[in-house]
């Protein structure tokens, strides 16, 4: 951790919505005047789509099944920890981009004058000098393994984490909405990625300050049959902070600024689910503050 070049960490796994939370620091950003370095969590997967295609097809010919992208083999956890170890010190470190679109890939290209595709990685670059902090958002910010301690380096930490039938619904309606794969495809997905995201995914939200956990109020029983997303008004949040005297948060203002809220606990607050995002600024735009005026101090 680093006072002088803060480290924030948004984590969650496929599905989860931590594009919500993203959404929310980049209007505290850009409201604060606050100059972030975004990095996000696929340009540290290991393999690009043709070799992870091919990789977990090898591994499926010799009885493993569960090879995936939550995993340590599929991923470059050292050179995540290596990034926030080394922004924290210094402010620098070396990023990358996954290439998810031909959009994407015809802006880097023409950025860094290369010819790569849709499925493959830019090559590291410096992170340009300058930011404020550093911002991550992806499977693995807060990750631990025998080798690897991201979390160490963290000075924020946010998990998105709605409970795991919405997860499977929600990543079930986007990964056929915008990529075409059938219900059984994606529910194979899922079975194959679940001890990585037993071992891998879920230890993580123990390690953040503050959790985000959506939670419907309607029957969500069968995931795979499920016709549409609840919506955020069809739901509640179930916000957690690891330590609330250490996070600052100040329950009686929230309860007061955020209607129908309660508390379950001590470090527990529930909110409406149509209010996530006023929530979010709520909670997190003091602590951000914390932190860059800890980096001036």
């Amino acid at each position: 951790m680093s006072k002088k070049h803060p480290v924030v960490a948004v984590t969650g796994s496929s599905g989860a919505g931590t594009s919500t939370v993203k959404t929310a620091f980049n209007h505290i950003f850009r409201r604060e005047s606050i100059s972030p370095v975004v990095i996000e969590g696929d340009s540290f997967h290991a393999l690009n789509r043709k070799d992870m295609r091919e990789r977990m097809a090898a591994e499926a010919e010799k009885g493993n099944n569960f090879f995936s992208h939550f995993g340590p083999e599929a991923n470059h956890f050292d050179k995540l920890g290596e990034l926030f170890k080394s922004y924290g010190e210094s402010g620098s470190g070396k990023k990358r981009y996954y290439l998810h679109s031909d959009e994407e890939a015809a802006e880097h290209n023409a950025r860094l004058n290369t010819n790569l595709g849709p499925g493959e990685f830019t090559p590291w670059e410096d992170i340009p000098a300058g930011s404020d902090l550093l911002f991550y958002e992806g499977l693995h910010g807060l990750v631990k393994t025998d080798d690897v301690d991201v979390a160490q380096h963290v000075d924020l930490g946010v998990g998105v984490v709605p409970i795991v039938n919405l997860e499977w619904i929600q990543k079930i309606f986007r990964d056929n909405a915008e990529r075409g794969y059938s219900a059984e495809k994606i529910v194979d997905t899922i079975l194959r990625r679940m001890p990585d995201y037993v071992n891998y995914i879920t230890p993580q939200f123990s390690q953040t300050d503050v959790n985000f956990q959506r939670v419907p109020t309607v029957d969500t029983s069968n995931p795979f049959i499920a016709r549409d997303i609840p919506t955020p008004d069809e739901s509640v949040v179930v916000i957690r902070f690891r330590d609330p005297d250490e996070f600052g948060v100040d329950f009686p203002y929230l309860l007061q600024m955020i209607p129908n809220s309660f508390m379950s606990r001590y470090n527990t607050i529930v909110v409406p689910g149509g209010k996530m995002s006023y929530a979010m600024d709520l909670i997190l735009t003091p602590r951000i503050h914390r932190l860059i005026q800890e980096r001036d101090a």
